[in-house]
C-alpha cells in the first residue's frame, strides 16, 4: 500500500470510530420518569409548532381568496353545518 491509500484508510477508520458513539451520553435521562417527561415536552413543542404552522397556512389560504370567494366559502360552510345539524336531529346517517 502506498502512503495516500494508508492515510485514506486511517481517516475513514477514525471517522467511523467517532461516529459510532452516542452523540450526547451526558444528556440521556437516567430514569423512566425523566425519559417520559422529556418525551412529553417534545410532544408539546411539536404540537405547538404544528398548531402555528396550521394557523399560518389557514391565514395564507384566506389571503389568496377574493372577497366574493371568501363569502361563497363561508356561505357553503354554514349551509353544510345546517344540513348536518338537521340530519343529526332527524336521524339520517351521512353517506
Amino acid at each position: 500500500m502506498n502512503s495516500i491509500t494508508l492515510k485514506i484508510f486511517v481517516l475513514l477508520f477514525v471517522s467511523v470510530m467517532f461516529s459510532c458513539g452516542s452523540k450526547n451520553p451526558g444528556n440521556t435521562p437516567s430514569t423512566v420518569e425523566a425519559a417520559e417527561k422529556e418525551l412529553a415536552k417534545r410532544e408539546r413543542i411539536q404540537a405547538k409548532e404544528a398548531k402555528k404552522a396550521k394557523k399560518a397556512a389557514y391565514k395564507h389560504y384566506w389571503s389568496l381568496q377574493s372577497k366574493e370567494r371568501r363569502k361563497s366559502i363561508k356561505k357553503n360552510l354554514k349551509r353544510q353545518k345546517r344540513i348536518a345539524r338537521h340530519n343529526k336531529k332527524s336521524g339520517v346517517k351521512p353517506d
